[in-house]
């Protein structure tokens, strides 16, 4: 039988979602690494990584997380936060805004729309803050591709910038 009815519901999340995020982050590694790409996130596992287990569980606990479900799993998460992390070489906006911190989804459910629906969420829930500025960064290698997702998704490229050797594009939407 072939189910083509795939709701998405998007809650809040909290801290007992970690083991979740942290699982998504490691299958997202493997799901590179597969496909050829190491220089996006390494090869060691999210929740082997020094400090990886207590970003997420701080991004569950001090910024404001979201968990998309289906089946009442967890199949996605983003993190929205009041501007960039204070550990990448990207300059606050100057204006207010929302910052995407994160933003995954479980690999096995890809090509669901899960990710365009947290950046959805994103967008009302930027709006219900009354602030007009939403924006995100990522990896700008590999060709481009997750520079042109984010474009899909009615984000416009701004800066570029390196992390060290990491090559990452800083993308904004206006919401207003």
């Amino acid at each position: 039988m072939n189910d083509t009815t795939y709701t998405i519901r998007i809650r809040p999340g909290d801290p007992a979602d970690a083991p979740a995020v942290l699982d998504m982050l490691d299958a997202a590694v493997v799901w590179m690494n597969e496909r050829g790409n190491t220089e996006q996130w390494g090869t060691m596992p999210y929740s082997r990584r020094p400090g990886g287990v207590e970003r997420v569980e701080r991004y569950l606990t001090e910024n404001a997380p979201f968990i998309a479900e289906s089946r009442g799993a967890p199949v996605g998460a983003l993190v929205l936060d009041s501007g960039p992390s204070p550990q990448m070489p990207i300059a606050p906006a100057g204006e207010p805004e929302r910052y995407v911190r994160l933003l995954v989804s479980d690999r096995r459910q890809a090509g669901r729309g899960i990710g365009a629906a947290l950046l959805a969420h994103a967008v009302e829930e930027t709006r219900r803050a009354g602030v007009e500025l939403l924006r995100v960064d990522c990896w700008a290698g590999g060709g481009g591709e997750l520079v042109a997702f984010y474009e899909r998704n009615g984000f416009t490229p701004t800066e570029r910038f390196l992390s060290g050797a990491w090559p990452g594009q800083v993308l904004a939407r206006r919401v207003g």
